[in-house]
């Protein structure tokens, strides 16, 4: 992260394309990818391990996967929802795998469709077998605290809850977790409470990245009080497509666009070279020509004058 100030992961990929009906051929995935980490961006969560019979859309992961691994400087992430899924991802070589466990335990059942026992005991498997790789073939573990900030389905999910589900991930072998508002529910008062409650718990160096949508329009405040409160990593998609299919109404991942734009225009260094990346929009429309992309940046376009590296500011 030294020559960086903010990490930001590339999700469009996974959980953009697991939300649409629209299967995207392989080879504009690929194309995608590397025009994203041509324009700098250095982690991208390319596929997830689900069986294609349930997400036809990511049934390319494996291949995803290889081809990423060929892109210099690239950190080549995957969702893996079991122990069969990992084994997968590490077979594949991903660099890191998230296994998402969604402190509401009805949405776990609906999504990975296991009580919390069930996941924790896929995670310990995991980790066994991670346990026997050779360091230099050991993908990095997160485990994913979903409907951290709310759920769909069972509404409040209490804050304590969510630090036990990441005490528990992390005695398990984890390397870190992250927190994630799969529904849309967070608000920054509430984010900048359960990142000090996680830390306070668990320590800091084991929680660096939060996965926020855009749901209620509150995206970008929440990606502002994590950075703010020290977060160094924050999941977007392309254009904001995306959500979770299991959670009805989770919609919008915050843009990567907007996102980038933002830090950019406040001097924070994201490595990434915003003209290039609103042109890879073209490569994502002409593909996915039938959905809909969103974003206030590449609508209006940059400001004029605009000045890279802390803009806004007259001399």
């Amino acid at each position: 992260m030294s020559e960086i100030d903010v990490l930001i992961s590339e999700v469009g990929p996974r959980d953009g394309l697991q939300s649409i009906d629209t299967i995207m051929p392989t080879e504009a995935k690929k194309a995608w990818i590397q025009a994203e980490a041509a324009a700098g961006v250095r982690e991208i969560e390319v596929g997830s391990f689900v069986p294609p019979k349930l997400l036809p859309q990511l049934a390319d992961t494996a291949e995803i996967v290889a081809y990423a691994r060929t892109l210099p400087g690239l950190t080549v992430a995957a969702l893996v929802p079991n122990f069969k899924g990992a084994e997968n991802a590490i077979k594949a070589g991903a660099h890191k795998i998230t296994l998402p466990l969604s402190v509401s335990e009805t949405h776990s059942k609906a999504n990975l469709r296991k009580t919390h026992d069930q996941v924790l005991d896929e995670v310990r498997k995991i980790v066994e077998l991670l346990d026997t790789l050779p360091a230099d073939q050991r993908p990095s573990f997160e485990g994913g605290l979903s409907t951290a900030f709310g759920c769909t389905l069972e509404g409040i999910v209490p804050e304590a809850k969510v630090a036990e589900m990441a005490r528990k991930l992390l005695e398990l072998g984890c390397d870190e977790v992250g927190l994630s508002d799969t529904t849309g529910y967070a608000n920054p008062k509430q984010l900048r409470r359960l990142i000090k409650l996680i830390w306070s718990e668990v320590g800091h160096d084991k929680l660096t990245g939060v996965h926020l949508h855009n749901t209620r329009g509150l995206g970008l405040a929440n990606a502002l009080a994590a950075l703010e409160e020290g977060i160094t990593t924050l999941d977007s998609s392309l254009g904001g497509i995306g959500g979770c299919p299991f959670a009805p109404g989770a919609s919008g991942n915050i843009v990567t666009e907007d996102l980038v734009f933002m830090l950019d225009a406040m001097g924070l260094r994201t490595g990434i070279d915003l003209d290039a990346l609103l042109r890879v929009r073209e490569v994502v429309t002409e593909a996915l020509p039938d959905e809909d992309m969103y974003g206030f940046t590449p609508d209006a376009g940059l400001p004029k004058g605009y000045n890279a590296g802390g803009w806004g500011v007259a001399a």
